[in-house]
């Protein structure tokens, strides 16, 4: 199926409305954006085909909505700290870094919401490749096990500092002990390359602590993985306080 993103710049209220009626298509899904930091964040979301090429400037209060085919599968994050000209040329401090528009996934550390989309769509918030930013994922007037997923807890002033990255002397982002240290322990590979013998270690029950909705290493399937029908999606960054009507 061809792959459609409309999009549409919204003003956050306090309390976010969700209009009535029948969907674009029953083929699709809507996903709203919220940024709800304090800061700028650029949202990118890969694949986009048709949706900027996958990357957008959220100030702080902003939100955007587009919808997907039932046939996506792909993943949404947010980059931090970006400074662009007019041109496009500049970087970000995370989240995938010197051009404006991402190319095939986030540079870690970034927290990422993963999404598989079919007549029963699987969902996830995961810190397997660190984190950046809090990020949440609501569905709305789903069927099945539609719950919250994600981590609305700030990992980076309480980051380990061998898993911290550092920008003027402050964290701005929290890498995974796979991506630092590089063992098979820690990346799940080799001989730890299955479900049995890889293990939660010190670092991804520390992520666990903080976000037991979202996954901490790379077989935390049964706490993190949400399955849901029929359902649209918030994905809001910073904030959980969310009131649907």
């Amino acid at each position: 199926m061809e792959k459609h993103f409309n999009l549409l710049m919204l003003p956050l209220l306090p309390v976010v409305m969700f209009l009535s009626g029948p969907k674009l298509s029953e083929s699709a899904r809507t996903f709203t954006i919220v940024n709800n930091c304090k800061e700028t964040v650029w949202p990118a979301v890969i694949p986009a085909d048709n949706f900027t090429a996958g990357s957008f400037v959220l100030k702080p209060g902003q939100s955007i909505l587009f919808t997907a085919p039932v046939s996506w599968s792909g993943r949404i994050w947010g980059r931090t700290g970006c400074n662009f000209d007019k041109n496009g040329n500049g970087s970000c401090q995370t989240g995938c870094g010197s051009t404006h528009q991402c190319g095939a996934s986030a540079k870690p550390p970034a927290t990422l919401a993963e999404f598989t989309l079919a007549k029963q769509d699987f969902y996830d918030v995961s810190l397997v490749d660190g984190f950046n930013l809090p990020l949440v994922v609501t569905p709305l007037n789903g069927t099945g096990n539609c719950s919250v997923s994600g981590c609305d807890t700030d990992l980076r002033p309480n980051c380990p500092k061998e898993l911290a990255v550092k920008a003027n002397g402050k964290n701005i982002g929290c890498r995974s002990a796979c991506d630092v240290f590089n063992t098979d322990e820690y990346c799940c590979r080799g001989r730890y390359g299955n479900a049995a013998v890889c293990k939660p270690t010190y670092y991804s029950k520390k992520f666990k602590e903080a976000c037991p909705t979202a996954y901490s290493y790379a077989y935390d399937d049964p706490t993190s993985i949400f399955t849901c029908s029929g359902t649209d999606y918030v994905i809001a960054f910073c904030s959980t306080r969310f009131v649907i009507s």
